[in-house]
C-alpha cells in the first residue's frame, strides 16, 4: 500500500518537474482571499489563452522545482499557491497581473520564463508587453515600412528621371 502511495506521489513530482521544464513561461500567484468565483473566473480567462493553472502540494512543488534545477522558488512554497503553465511566455504573467490589479487578495509570488527564475517585478514588467500576435505584428510593420521606405525612394528616382 504505501508503495502504491510513494509511487503516485512521485508521479506528481515528475510531472510537475516536467512542467516546469517544458512550459516557455510558469508563474506561481497565491490566491488566499479569492472566492470561488472569482477562481473559476480566473480560470476561464487562462483557458481561454490555453494556460493551465493548477493547485499541488507545497511539499510536491518543492520536491518538483528541485528536480528541475529551480531552487530558487523553493521559498515561494508557502501558502495556498497555483501554478499557470504556457507555451507563451508573455501570457500568463498578463493575464495574472492584469488580474492582480482588480483582486489585490491575489499575489504574484515568482515564476520561471524561459528557464531563468524572475521575482514577482520582474513578472509585472513581462505582463506590459504584447502577446505573440501583438509581437508578431509589429515585427512584419517594421518590415514593411523598410520595403515601403524603398519603394517610394525608387519612385521618386523614377519620376526625376523622367522630368
Amino acid at each position: 500500500m504505501k508503495d502504491e502511495v510513494l509511487k503516485s506521489k512521485e508521479a506528481i513530482v515528475d510531472e510537475i518537474a516536467q512542467k516546469f521544464t517544458d512550459a516557455q513561461s510558469s508563474v506561481i500567484v497565491e490566491y488566499h482571499g479569492l472566492s470561488v468565483a472569482d477562481i473559476i473566473d480566473l480560470r476561464r480567462q487562462l483557458k481561454a489563452e490555453n494556460i493551465e493553472f493548477k493547485v499541488y502540494k507545497n511539499t510536491m512543488t518543492k520536491r518538483a522545482v528541485e528536480k528541475a534545477g529551480l531552487k530558487e522558488l523553493d521559498d515561494q512554497m508557502e501558502g495556498p499557491n497555483a501554478i499557470a503553465f504556457s507555451d507563451d511566455a508573455v501570457a500568463p504573467s498578463r493575464i495574472l497581473a492584469t488580474y492582480a490589479k482588480s483582486k489585490p487578495q491575489m499575489k504574484i509570488k515568482a515564476g520561471v520564463i524561459e528557464g531563468k527564475v524572475v521575482d514577482a517585478d520582474k513578472i509585472r514588467e513581462i505582463s506590459v508587453l504584447p502577446g505573440r500576435e501583438g509581437m508578431i505584428s509589429m515585427l512584419l510593420s517594421c518590415f514593411q515600412s523598410s520595403i515601403r521606405n524603398f519603394a517610394y525612394a525608387v519612385n521618386s528616382i523614377a519620376e526625376q528621371k523622367s522630368e
